[in-house]
């Protein structure tokens, strides 16, 4: 037993070695910048629209629902109109709405008395996006109240004015570095797993290494499990590393169980170090594995997961692929731990379909393991 520890000891430190002497990179370099043309021109946007905003409607009158008339002829806000503060904090938890725009029941009474207050709630785990729902908000109701001040045509009416009362949730400082560093998890996670493992099998084939494995009675399935264990040890200290850094370095808050954060970076990992078993042995060649867990793992992690962009601002086919690739599902959940706390129903749903796609995998790369020879 510990003759083997050793051996993979050895040869994960030769690999390791080897890699960083790979000039295969060179490839990454030209066709890099194409990926990144076609992903920035074609499938994303900066733009927020069809912003879901939950209206909490405490005054039904006319001068109420004049008010707030200017949400829905907006491009960029979609309300959604609810009952209650309960049902409206409900839906943004859940994640179904953007921001709460609370209508005090005292509304129309302040307004006749020329101050008028509303308040906005913005769910701040984006920070950027909760900003331009504040702006897009902040403008459709002053615009709306403008034009009900010139159809009136009275001094009282144009002196009369709202005040958004706004406070932010998760994010109370609307730092992007509580909204990125999260997210930096996903991407460590991805790149240790998917693009270092793309290399083991493929080495073994290239070498012929891989044949006198053959002849022992080692089984795929436990060939698969010796691989990965090393890299299951690389990367719980990676893994560590970025949540001391997020704690004590960017003072992003952990408002989640850390073992809830831990147990499903460990489960995200596993998925990643198998997709780069697959990948290993399909190719059986160290420059297409490389290249291939690069643009099939990584670069999808760090453009169509949610890491910086929001998905649902891109058309629906990007919006398809997303949801397909397992790095989406764990971002939407790491990010929720972090910020806003243990969400139980996302935290089951994501973690089953981590664990869906981590059996899948490991099949998979048991049965390019399979004892013959092409």
């Amino acid at each position: 037993m510990n003759g083997a520890f050793l051996r993979l000891r050895a040869l994960i430190r030769k690999e390791a070695r080897q890699m960083l002497r790979d000039r295969s990179n060179l490839f990454v370099g030209l066709a890099l910048p194409v990926v990144l043309i076609l992903l920035f021109g074609y499938s994303l946007s900066f733009d927020v629209t069809d912003a879901r905003v939950a209206v909490v409607m405490e005054d039904n009158s006319a001068a109420t629902m004049n008010a707030v008339a200017g949400l829905a002829g907006s491009d960029y806000l979609s309300p959604i109109w609810t009952y209650s503060m309960v049902e409206a904090e409900a839906l943004i938890r859940a994640g179904q709405a953007d921001a709460i725009l609370r209508v005090p029941a005292e509304f129309t009474r302040n307004l006749l008395h020329g101050q008028g207050n509303l308040q906005l709630i913005l769910n701040g785990v984006d920070s950027n996006t909760a900003q331009a729902i504040e702006g897009y908000a902040t403008g459709a109701i002053s615009t709306a109240l403008q034009h009900i001040a010139d159809r009136q045509g009275s001094p009282a009416a144009a002196s009369a004015s709202v005040t958004v009362l706004q406070r932010t949730w998760f994010n109370e400082a609307s730092n992007s570095t509580w909204f990125l560093v999260p997210g930096l998890v996903v991407l460590v996670m991805t790149l240790i797993g998917a693009f270092l493992t793309s290399l083991l099998i493929a080495r073994e084939w290239e070498r012929g290494t891989l044949e006198s494995l053959f002849v022992t009675p080692a089984r795929p399935i436990e060939m698969v499990m010796a691989k990965l264990a090393p890299y299951l040890v690389i990367g719980v200290i990676d893994l560590a590393m970025c949540l001391i850094a997020a704690r004590y370095v960017f003072d992003v808050p952990m408002r989640g169980s850390l073992w809830i954060i831990i147990l499903s970076s460990l489960l995200y990992l596993l998925v990643s170090l198998a997709l780069g078993l697959v990948i290993s042995g399909v190719t059986k060649n160290q420059f297409a594995a490389s290249q291939m867990a690069l643009l099939a793992s990584f670069m999808p992690a760090m453009m169509l997961s949610g890491f910086v962009f929001d998905l649902r601002n891109v058309p629906v086919v990007i919006q398809v692929v997303s949801n397909v690739l397992p790095a989406t599902h764990f971002m939407g959940l790491i990010k929720t731990l972090f910020m806003a706390g243990d969400y139980w129903p996302q935290i089951l749903r994501a973690n089953l379909t981590l664990a869906a796609y981590a059996a899948v995998l490991i099949l998979m790369a048991t049965r390019t393991l399979t004892k013959k020879l092409d």
